[in-house]
């Protein structure tokens, strides 16, 4: 099966977009009963978290202390001004992998994936892999 595709227009440098009900979407477009879901995404300046989906000031604080862990700062040696952005990716990742069992994404009660902007606003794309078992 090739791979579906999930469009994300963001609209802040930083920021960070739930896209739970949107990976549940193609798993149940797909088909998919029992196996896994791979998310990744193909950008050097974002990136996937998975965390607490309940509250939304849980988004919040995880952006405003990713900025203060790691600020823009023109003293990094990368010249395009997004160097924060780059470390920030490397911290989230790119990529996550699900359970998937009954056609239904298999997430703890408070769970939800999370998009990282981290170099926005632009339009970004999460590529999603199903596999049967």
């Amino acid at each position: 099966m090739r791979h579906q595709e999930i469009q994300i227009k963001t609209t802040k440098r930083s920021q960070v977009i739930d896209v739970t009900p949107k990976l549940q979407q193609i798993i149940d477009e797909s088909g998919l009963q029992n196996g896994i879901v791979i998310v990744y995404v193909p950008h050097t300046t974002a990136g996937l978290a998975v965390n607490e989906n309940a509250d939304p000031d849980v988004k919040k604080d995880f952006i405003g202390k990713m900025d203060e862990l790691v600020p823009v700062d023109p003293a990094f040696n990368h010249l395009e001004g997004n160097a924060d952005s780059h470390i920030k990716t490397i911290l989230t990742n790119t990529s996550q992998t699900f359970f998937v069992e009954d056609g239904r994404l298999l997430l703890g009660t408070w769970q939800g994936l999370y998009f990282c902007e981290y170099d926005g606003p632009r339009n970004r794309k999460c590529w999603i892999k199903c596999l049967e078992e």
